[in-house]
């Protein structure tokens, strides 16, 4: 998927209503049900339970279908909504921003200089070194940054943190990094989830990810400021 297709994709699969997402994009392309269920050869009645909720939300595959067929169409009447919308999903800001250090430093010291509290997998990281971090905006990674892209995530080795900054709950860095995996087959040594977890607590599921990954998790209420100043940038 090029980069529009990716931000429709990321906002449907993490959307609290994918149904009425669905729906939303399917108006902006200005497509009937029944012309977007003939293109995608389902019955209309499918289209409308999904847009409904009667369905079950719609996996990654379903929706990869489901935006690709909306781009297909626009395109051939011309293309209008697809070159409207490129021009308003132009990137603003970077998603993300890699430093890398002159030398290795263990992990654990790493830990310490940034503050952080290691949630899931401590002993992983005993013998770890970290050899560079980067400071990511995960919204912007999953709605922006085509999947392809994700390998220049870790700069010039995987041995590295990720740090996740204005982080409401940690779902939705977990989720960028295993979607990447599908493409760049790396992993980081060490994620951290930058926010204000005095008020609030990890998502379940983003740890049973870092988990199933083998990915050790630590937490921080530092600012970047703070991070890069303790780092030495």
């Amino acid at each position: 998927m090029d980069k529009l297709a990716i931000t429709i994709a990321g906002e449907m699969a993490l959307s609290e209503d994918p149904g009425g997402s669905m729906k939303k994009w399917r108006e902006i392309f200005a497509i009937h049900q029944t012309e977007l269920a003939e293109h995608l050869k389902i019955s209309s009645s499918t289209i409308s339970d999904y847009e409904g909720g009667r369905r079950k939300n719609p996996g990654i595959v379903v929706v990869a279908r489901l935006v690709k067929a909306l781009i297909n169409i626009d395109n051939a009447k011309g293309g209008r909504v697809v070159k409207q919308l490129e021009k308003d999903f132009k990137e603003e800001n970077k998603a993300f921003e890699s430093h890398e250090f002159a030398s290795g430093i263990r992990a654990q010291d790493f830990i310490k200089k940034i503050n952080a509290k290691v949630i899931c997998l401590p002993y992983d990281l005993k013998e770890e070194r970290i050899f560079g971090y980067t400071i990511i905006d995960s919204l912007k990674v999953i709605l922006e940054v085509p999947v392809h892209e994700y390998m220049q995530i870790y700069g010039k080795t995987p041995n590295r943190a990720l740090i996740f900054r204005h982080v409401e709950n940690g779902r939705s860095p977990l989720i960028a990094v295993k979607i990447g995996r599908f493409s760049t087959d790396m992993k980081p040594s060490l994620i951290v989830l930058q926010g204000d977890f005095s008020k609030r607590e990890v998502d379940p599921l983003a740890i049973k990810i870092a988990e199933s990954e083998k990915i050790p998790l630590a937490i921080t209420n530092a600012t970047v400021e703070e991070i890069n100043k303790a780092l030495g940038e």
